[in-house]
């Protein structure tokens, strides 16, 4: 008799006990499977070279940033060796543009590339937009591609109002601008993602698509300073400049910011976190804010960098815009 009730017992027990097991399983499975996305994303990006720093810098030793010829009779063997595209509106680039530039709509930009039967230069105002871009592009696969450093601002004098207006001092004397040492760095958990995949190159180029989708990410240096507890911060200063330039304040300098050491782990990966980079132009920090997206991150560039914080400061040089950047070279309409 106690058999039996035993038994009807664990009859009874068991849907319930396998209701309590399904429901745990699928709360921390979708965790599961998205972590698991992110790894193997993660490992055919290290595995294929695509690593942060190797779009900064591909294997061939090519930066993602190139700058305008040194003198006017180079331009034209320099542009002549580009599939170049202008991202910017089609009223400014029928204004004034570069001799072999083609307009393409920045949403267009990886369909426009299958086109390419040279390396591709990106051209935008400043070079930010464009080297977000480059940065799409490269872990799309076209690994050559480069962004003209300052964009049409570096190109003429004429064509250069974005960098003009975009520098400023916002950071001077602000209360939330410091010199003091970086803060340690957390250890977070990876990203998470989501995919139909199980294939990390299908991953990777999902990923981008919507991160294409999306359009550049940028966030103000006013808005930055104003509430810098509503951002994580990442200064992409060497430590000397960090310390002597000055920098926001809790900003922490997470270099190299890496796949394969782990050192992307000091970014937070928090749902509602909002991952700011900045360097000395915005254009470092774009292509560093394009890999973050594609890899899970909630990230922004620091539109115009050190530039838009604190262009007077005066412990810097490099980089740094003023009247004298903008060359003389050919302009064209349409």
């Amino acid at each position: 008799m106690k058999k039996i009730s035993f038994l009807l017992i664990g009859l009874l027990l068991i849907p319930s006990l396998l209701f309590i097991s399904c429901d745990r399983g699928d709360d921390s499975g979708s965790d599961v499977v998205a972590t698991a996305k992110f790894t193997l994303l993660k490992d055919y990006m290290v595995q294929n070279n695509l690593d942060i720093d190797q779009i900064l810098t591909n294997t061939d030793g090519e930066k993602f940033v190139v700058g305008p010829p040194a003198t006017a009779d180079l331009v034209d063997g320099f542009l002549s060796s580009y599939y170049i595209m202008d991202i910017r509106s089609s009223s400014d680039f029928a204004t004034a543009h570069v001799n072999g530039a083609k307009n393409v709509a920045f949403a267009n930009i990886l369909t426009d590339a299958a086109n390419a039967t040279k390396p591709i230069l990106v051209i935008c105002y400043t070079g930010q937009t464009a080297c977000y871009a480059t940065a799409l592009l490269r872990m799309y696969g076209y690994s050559h591609a480069q962004a003209l450093k300052w964009g049409m601002s570096g190109w003429n004098s004429t064509t250069a109002g974005p960098w003009n207006n975009g520098i400023g001092n916002v950071a001077q004397n602000n209360s939330n601008w410091t010199n003091s040492g970086a803060p340690a760095n957390i250890v977070y958990k990876d990203p998470e993602i989501t995919s139909l995949s199980s294939d990390g190159a299908t991953i990777l180029k999902e990923r981008v698509e919507a991160v294409v989708a999306l359009g550049f990410q940028g966030v103000s240096g006013s808005d930055v300073l104003t509430s810098p507890a509503d951002y994580f911060t990442n200064n992409y200063f060497s430590e000397t400049d960090y310390l002597s330039f000055g920098h926001v304040s809790n900003a922490y300098r997470i270099i190299p910011l890496n796949l394969i050491d782990n050192s992307y782990l000091g970014i937070d990966s928090g749902t509602n976190a909002k991952v700011v980079t900045y360097c000395y132009t915005g254009q470092t920090s774009a292509v560093v804010t394009a890999c973050l997206r594609v890899i899970g991150y909630n990230a922004y560039s620091l539109k115009f960098g050190m530039n838009g914080l604190y262009n007077s400061n005066p412990s810097w040089t490099s980089n740094k815009w003023s009247a004298s950047v903008p060359k003389s070279y050919p302009l064209f309409a349409n």
